[in-house]
């Protein structure tokens, strides 16, 4: 009996087809990817497409505008901070802050939001502003707000720190130092902008 040299391939097993929430999850996904590594200008809805592996219909579909679709990416990926450190002192309770802070600023949500705040313009940056305040602003504040509070009960704040001035001074020296000299936030630059900006901020009249 003669062979056919040929044979059929076998037949490969057709990829689930995505739908619903795990399609929406990965186009997210592949929007915050974007932002991250070309940036506000550089995301392009056909690109988000291509990285969730789907076509730019189902993008359009859910999302009419690229400004529509980065404030759901950021709503979705912005890490969530609700425990308030109490590690005993308002040094180390302001130490563990300044690590979550660092960490979220170098996540991937992190690189996504800094290009949006750096690259957008003053009206775009207004569609974000929502998402923005409710997920970063006021939960920072608020953290910020229990734990000085929490010190002025202990004695170690002076009375009248709980103001927004004070509120601001750790995420605007960040924001500040990260993209004016490119700093990382080491360990080392952590406990000394406590030790050297905060604590002496902080410390009551006559300590």
């Amino acid at each position: 009996m003669v062979t056919s040299r040929w044979t059929a391939a076998p037949a490969q097993a057709a990829s689930p087809r995505r739908r619903g929430a795990v399609l929406e999850r990965a186009i997210l996904d592949a929007a915050l990817e974007q932002l991250s590594t070309v940036g506000w200008n550089g995301l392009t809805m056909e690109g988000v497409a291509a990285g969730a592996q789907t076509g730019k219909a189902a993008v359009y579909r859910r999302w009419p505008s690229k400004e529509d679709l980065v404030a759901d990416a950021l709503e979705a990926g912005l890490p969530r901070f609700e425990e308030v450190p109490d590690l005993g002192s308002v040094r180390e309770d302001l130490l563990a802050l300044c690590r979550r802070a660092r960490d979220a600023m170098f996540s991937r949500p992190g690189f996504a939001l800094r290009a949006v705040i750096h690259e957008c313009d003053p009206a775009q940056v207004e569609r974000f502003h929502g998402v923005i305040f409710e997920g970063v602003v006021e939960p920072t504040i608020k953290l910020l707000r229990e734990v000085i509070t929490r010190g002025i009960g202990r004695g170690e704040v002076r009375s009248d720190a709980a103001n927004g001035y004070v509120f601001d001074a750790i995420p605007a020296m960040m924001m500040y130092r990260s993209k004016m000299c490119g700093s990382e936030w080491s360990e080392q630059d952590l406990e000394e902008m406590i030790d050297r900006l905060m604590l002496p901020l902080l410390r009551p009249h006559g300590a």
